[in-house]
């Protein structure tokens, strides 16, 4: 029964995270209700050993339809990778507690901005271009990666609103890109779960099947439907983190 839960709840986070980001708000907390009294650690790890062949079939899907500026996402992964393992180590000795409270307030500024600008994305106008482009796109990869290994809640959200925001990606585009640099990060953490014997393979098999399964709905829909269908998908998975994350902060 705990397989099949987890397994479900894998297709469903696959399918989300797909489009716009933040599958993780599904399968981490299932992954926990279901097994409460395994460490974290493992369960996190179990996460990431799913959700990475999800991300990585998703950049596969999106590279065949949508316009990847590779010049700028490689080097923007690159530094996603790196900075997602010093984010992991760097949680084993500082604790991220600091950041419950002030995430939602971060995440409700990100939804009222893209509220107010009822143009943000609909457009693919890239502002930048060559050396400019990576350097930016490579800062964006290292400042998402380095929080994806330390706390992690909306990472896939904050990679799609910096490259519509700062790059001036439409928001297809965006989350194409950030399949990439989440797939980056994905492995990273995914390796020092793996090196500390934090996962569970047994699980992860089928879970990984599911995700992939959500993973190729999800990017279908997304290309069907085009940006304004992910925009508004954006606008509910950041409004859902922002609940999410502001009862983790404040329930207590």
């Amino acid at each position: 029964m705990e397989l099949l839960i987890v397994t479900v709840a894998s297709l469903f986070a696959g399918f989300v995270d797909s489009i716009v980001g933040g599958g993780g708000l599904i399968l981490v907390p299932a992954l926990f209700a279901t097994f409460p009294a395994a460490h974290p650690a493992t369960l996190f790890g179990t996460n990431k050993g799913a959700s990475v062949w999800g991300t990585g079939f998703a950049t596969w899907q999106y590279a065949h339809r949508v316009d990847m500026r590779w010049a700028a996402l490689l080097p923007a992964a690159g530094a996603g990778f790196v900075a997602s393992f010093a984010g992991a180590w760097t949680v084993t000795v500082v604790s991220p507690d600091f950041l419950r409270k002030l995430l939602p307030l971060v995440l409700l500024a990100v939804l009222i901005y893209t509220l107010m600008k009822k143009e943000l994305g609909l457009n693919h106008a890239p502002r930048f271009a060559g050396g400019q482009e990576k350097a930016l796109a490579a800062a964006i990869g290292a400042i998402t990666g380095f929080y994806d290994g330390f706390f992690g809640p909306g990472t896939g959200s904050f990679l799609v609103f910096l490259f519509v925001r700062l790059l001036g990606y439409d928001f297809l585009s965006a989350s194409a890109g950030a399949k990439l640099v989440n797939t980056a990060t994905n492995l990273s953490a995914l390796a020092l779960f793996i090196a500390k014997g934090h996962i569970w393979w047994h699980f992860v098999l089928a879970m990984a099947l599911a995700n992939v399964l959500g993973s190729w709905l999800g990017t279908r829909m997304a290309l069907k439907h085009g940006t304004g269908f992910v925009r508004g998908m954006f606008m509910l998975v950041v409004s859902a983190l922002i609940l999410k994350t502001s009862f983790d902060a404040f329930a207590h």
